[in-house]
């Protein structure tokens, strides 16, 4: 309606000056307008019509996925930006990673916060038809015990059980890496009991339902915070260190964007990675403030949000930095089970440049 009315404003003051330029004339023939003056005033509004639309076409509103962790703290001041009006994006929040693979893939959102891996499967599974934009998230994975439990290495897990979360995901298949690495297999030398969301484990663990979980940050902050007794026995992020003998960094999170969007809206994506770029840098240096918008948002309670925001490894890389790093995670994890990343290496057009 708006676009309508900024073009009939143009249409009508040109009209006006055509016919003012005529009336004008019955006291000066020397002021009547030529042709040519017609036409260059017709030209001018046609001109000035097509630069409004196309700068109406750059206000695209652009939908994100994202889920309640390291990803979505992330994004809290661009969350907060939208909400106050300020920015044109709306955001749905998830508690596990299935429930937004299927918006992205059907159109009904525009990029989605996901684990790299299941980035790579849908890059695979709709031919290329999603890409990574830029890598959000690295090591967030401890192993937590409760109780008298001890766990020093991970060969002390032989024989126990171990609750998870994220089944499919960066979690589940990193954490089989490092148990494969230390001479253990799942499901007969360990047993891994998997639950649908992070929050759940967390619970299990505080409540003392659970010895043995892995966990992301912040539900790791979350557990022990609610139960004294919750040590953090390892840091995963060191022991897939160890076991990949520096080939590889742990790069766990990332933001998929469907390529026909990136292609249609680039100007609208590119200046929305600047935006979530500094709204990176933002929370890791103001990580009180960004917990209070958490805390308002009802992503993560701010107490809890304030001490896992420097533990969270929130990043931002895109462009070469991203192709340096991920491409050698995404190898291992296919090499190890060519199903994590959707059965085939990605090839380059899967990384979208700016």
């Amino acid at each position: 309606m708006k676009l309508f009315k900024k073009i009939c404003s143009l249409f009508l003051a040109a009209a006006f000056t055509v016919s003012a330029a005529s009336c004008s004339a019955g006291t000066s023939s020397s002021s009547s307008p030529s042709s040519s003056d017609t036409s260059s005033s017709e030209a001018a509004v046609s001109q000035a019509a097509e630069s409004t639309l196309e700068d109406s076409s750059d206000a695209v509103t652009i939908r994100i996925g994202a889920l309640k962790g390291p990803t979505g703290l992330g994004m809290l001041q661009l969350m907060q930006e939208a909400a106050d009006g300020e920015k044109p994006y709306t955001f749905t929040l998830a508690g596990a990673a299935d429930e937004l693979t299927g918006k992205i893939t059907t159109g009904e959102l525009d990029a989605v916060a996901l684990p790299t891996n299941s980035a790579a499967a849908l890059y695979n599974k709709t031919g290329g038809e999603i890409q990574i934009a830029m890598v959000n998230t690295l090591g967030v994975l401890y192993l937590v015990t409760a109780g008298d439990e001890s766990i020093s290495t991970v060969s002390d897990l032989a024989g126990k059980t171990v609750y998870s979360s994220g089944q499919g995901t960066v979690a589940q298949y990193a954490f089989e890496y490092i148990l494969f690495a230390n001479g253990l297999e799942p499901g007969k030398d360990v047993t891994v009991e998997y639950k649908t969301e992070h929050s759940e484990i967390a619970t299990l663990m505080a409540s003392g339902q659970a010895e043995i979980a892995v966990l992301p940050q912040p539900f790791v902050t979350q557990a022990t915070s609610q139960n004294s007794d919750l040590k953090i026995a390892l840091d995963l992020t060191e022991e897939w260190d160890k076991a990949a003998g520096g080939t590889s960094i742990l790069t766990m999170g990332c933001l998929a964007v469907r390529r026909e969007f990136a292609q249609e809206h680039k100007e609208a994506l590119d200046a929305f990675l600047e935006d979530y770029q500094a709204s990176v840098e933002f929370v890791n240096a103001n990580p009180k403030e960004a917990a209070a918008i958490s805390g308002e948002m009802d992503l993560i309670p701010a107490a809890v949000a304030e001490k896992a925001i420097p533990e969270c490894n929130i990043v931002y890389l895109d462009g070469n930095d991203m192709k340096e790093k991920l491409p050698g995670f995404l190898q291992i994890l296919f090499d190890a089970n060519p199903k994590s990343v959707g059965g085939a290496m990605p090839e380059d057009d899967f990384y979208y440049e700016k």
